[in-house]
């Protein structure tokens, strides 16, 4: 099987209206730079994004909120991005929002078959609305269930032809749990190496969660907020 396609354009072409798509990266940090260009190119509609954070305006995921291509966001932060604002506010996107490490862990539980969990996040707050609790040791826990995709995006340092995956640095931080975590999971990395050539101690993803992957090019890799003292 060929996991190596030519461009991000083609990898994301089967990428339909009212598909679920996460998108990896923390802030602008490991975020699939080319294949979220490529599918604002594709111009699909009615995308339901799952991603810690919707980037910022006019890059990220921001350039795909601009295009009116989500109709539903589910993360955990969504500070940094006026027009996200501006939309919730007049009613024309849906937002999910989820405590960060109960997003992290549901989108872990899809990718290792548990289909659901409890935590104690969230207990006693509006994240408790309509949720099963239990009791167990004397503390309340909240049922959350996992959290899977049709597609996912995701950026890592270096791809064998296989599709093993090794990260650099904050990159390693929702790409590894949402290759596991989708139908078809779409890698683009920024070298191609033969399968083999990677030091297997050093490989995260393993290739049989990789469908797809591309080399990237040409990244701005943005600073979200520069902080100077």
């Amino acid at each position: 099987m060929n996991k190596v396609f030519l461009s991000a354009d083609e990898a994301v072409t089967d990428i339909r209206d009212g598909a679920t798509v996460m998108l990896g990266g923390f802030g602008l940090c490991g975020i699939p730079e080319n294949l979220i260009a490529a599918l604002v190119r594709n111009g699909v509609r009615r995308l339901n994004t799952i991603s810690n954070n919707m980037g910022i305006d006019n890059f990220g995921m921001g350039l795909m909120l601009a295009a009116d291509m989500i109709a539903m966001h589910t993360g955990s932060y969504v500070g940094e991005n006026k027009l996200l604002e501006s939309r919730v506010l007049a009613g024309t996107l849906a937002v999910n929002l989820i405590p960060q490490g109960t997003l992290a862990e549901r989108i872990r539980a899809a990718g290792a078959g548990i289909p659901a969990f409890y935590t104690a996040t969230g207990v006693g707050t509006i994240v408790a609305e309509g949720k099963d609790t239990r009791e167990f040791g004397g503390r309340m826990y909240l049922l959350e269930h996992a959290l899977d995709a049709d597609f996912a995006l995701i950026k890592a340092w270096k791809g064998d032809t296989a599709g093993n995956l090794v990260y650099r640095k904050t990159a390693r931080n929702f790409n590894p749990i949402m290759a596991s975590a989708a139908t078809i999971t779409i890698a683009e990395v920024e070298e191609i190496v033969e399968a083999g050539s990677l030091d297997p101690d050093s490989v995260v993803t393993p290739g049989i969660y990789v469908d797809r992957l591309i080399q990237g090019q040409h990244y701005e890799k943005r600073i979200e907020r520069r902080v100077t003292r």
